[in-house]
């Protein structure tokens, strides 16, 4: 199988874009826990900066030009998770070394590559074995995939995990206390996108005292142009077309200290110390907002955002 091509982030603004190319690499009511926000220039357009996607949980996100906008989240978005004998979710807070694997959508499955190893893993049969698996209390019905993907899991990631695909027929709703009936998510933690500005970001680097990446929080959609935390106050947003839900602040915990190029804890527990000091309030640290789409579509990088 060959992987998806897809368009330069040049040309998604001029044509259709096509699913995004790679460029390697719980619930409470809502609060403002920010510390006093940055000023911005005055006037400053509210845009996307960047656009994630996580095929496999816990893996190497995806740089994208474009995200195809689903029900469940983004298209190819944590459709896939590990699972450990008994079932239960594995992720990048036990295993480091996950995060270093790049998962590329195929049209009939996936790649899964590491340290100049791969496999490519067809997507399992609609009728074939589904086994129930756990994802932060929630139980799924998902489809194993082939055995060679199991042993080569085993080779090159961790032993005893097996890989599991989640299609249209295995359900998973949001949590019935910030969605409405017949809101499902993906594999993700617990809602279909997170959405984190760049402003929180770069006030977090400037207490923290080096630069911290995006990709610890694991978002979807970086926005530019307003005050550090100002999605915290937002209720509805519109990109492309496209809206979205904003439902509450998301709670972080240690996977923010693994470093997403080498999978390696910080050693002075980075960036979630410094968050400690100015982010936490009575739900825990919190940094970023879950959003659940109202529609569906492309939304683009450099593409406007306005607030409902």
């Amino acid at each position: 199988m060959e992987p998806v091509t897809a368009d330069p982030l040049i040309d998604a603004v001029l044509t259709p874009p096509r699913p995004c190319p790679s460029i390697g690499a719980q619930a409470v009511p809502r609060r403002t826990l920010s510390a006093a926000p940055l000023p911005m220039p005055p006037m400053a357009r509210l845009e996307v900066r960047a656009l994630y996607r996580y095929p496999l949980k816990s893996a190497a996100a995806e740089a994208c030009a474009a995200l195809d906008i689903e029900p469940r989240g983004a298209a190819h978005d944590r459709r896939w998770m590990l699972i450990d004998g008994n079932g239960r979710f594995v992720t990048g807070r036990q295993l480091g070394r996950l995060v270093r694997v790049q998962a590329t959508p195929l049209p009939g499955g996936l790649r899964l590559a590491l340290d100049g190893t791969s496999i490519d893993v067809e997507y399992p049969a609609a009728d074939g074995a589904r086994i129930e698996v756990e994802v932060w209390g929630d139980r799924v019905a998902a489809l194993a995939a082939a055995a060679d993907a199991q042993v080569w899991l085993g080779r090159c990631v961790g032993e005893g995990l097996r890989l599991v695909h989640m299609d249209a027929a295995a359900r998973r709703p949001v949590d019935p206390r910030w969605a409405q009936p017949g809101d499902e998510v993906s594999f993700a933690d617990g809602y279909p996108l997170l959405l984190l500005s760049q402003a929180a970001l770069d006030q977090l680097s400037a207490e923290v005292g080096e630069a911290i990446d995006a990709r610890r929080f694991r978002p979807n959609i970086v926005v530019d142009g307003c005050a550090a935390h100002a999605e915290d106050g937002w209720r509805r947003i519109v990109i492309d077309g496209v809206e979205f839900d904003v439902v509450k602040p998301c709670t972080r915990c240690v996977f923010t200290t693994v470093d997403p190029d080498s999978g390696e804890r910080h050693p002075r527990g980075e960036p979630l110390a410094t968050l400690k000091r100015y982010r936490r309030g009575a739900a825990g640290v919190q940094f970023g907002v879950n959003l659940i789409p109202r529609g569906s579509g492309f939304i683009r990088c450099r593409a406007a955002v306005e607030l409902g």
